[in-house]
């Protein structure tokens, strides 16, 4: 379990494919501190340690991850959101975030707002996903708060340092995100369907 709250910004430095399987190494300022098998989000993805040395860790992605998540247009030099798991008695500051992501979203939207941007996202809705009106969402792994919830778009408000200190600064119109909803929601949807 994750929080949606990022701890640093990781630069991904080598891809390398092993059959289907994915290896992908990332420096951070915290990966000196990671340990192998652990489990770490990785633009809302929750991935485990297989390597870890100095400044750099490696995970593993399995094609379905790859070819569902935005990882598949990961090249060296290309930023990730890092957040550790949650520790059992810690504040939780952002949401309930499982690091499995729903599905990808495209940016449509980018507003400057007089001191916060405002990003338009849309999506498939055929996937029975939703967002409510002031509903929790995580966005490459960043929780935020959905406003202009419509049937297969929403908008989230970033503040000037959530835009700092995640890969919100570099994203433009047209990039694909990663989208994990609600938990709570996903649960009261499927439980509609039933």
């Amino acid at each position: 379990m994750f929080t949606g709250i990022i701890e640093d910004i990781g630069i991904v430095k080598n891809i390398e494919q092993e059959q289907q399987n994915f290896h992908i190494t990332v420096e951070s300022s915290i990966s000196k501190e990671l340990k192998i098998d652990q489990s770490l989000a990785h633009d809302g993805i929750c991935l485990t340690v297989v390597n870890q040395i100095g400044n750099q860790h490696t995970v593993t992605a399995i094609q379905e991850t790859m070819l569902k998540t935005n990882l598949g247009s990961l090249k060296p030099g290309s930023q990730l959101n890092l957040e550790r798991a949650m520790i059992l008695g810690a504040r939780l500051d952002g949401h309930i975030v499982q690091g499995h992501v729903d599905q990808t979203g495209i940016c449509k939207k980018i507003e400057d707002q007089d001191g916060s941007t405002m990003f338009t996202f849309t999506y498939d809705s055929s996937f029975s996903n939703i967002t409510i009106e002031k509903g929790s969402i995580t966005i490459n792994g960043v929780s935020l708060t959905v406003v202009n919830s419509k049937k297969n778009s929403f908008s989230v408000a970033i503040i000037p340092y959530t835009k700092e200190n995640t890969n919100f600064g570099q994203l433009k119109i047209g990039d694909t995100v990663n989208l994990e909803f609600d938990v709570i929601g996903k649960y009261v949807s499927k439980l509609l369907q039933q």
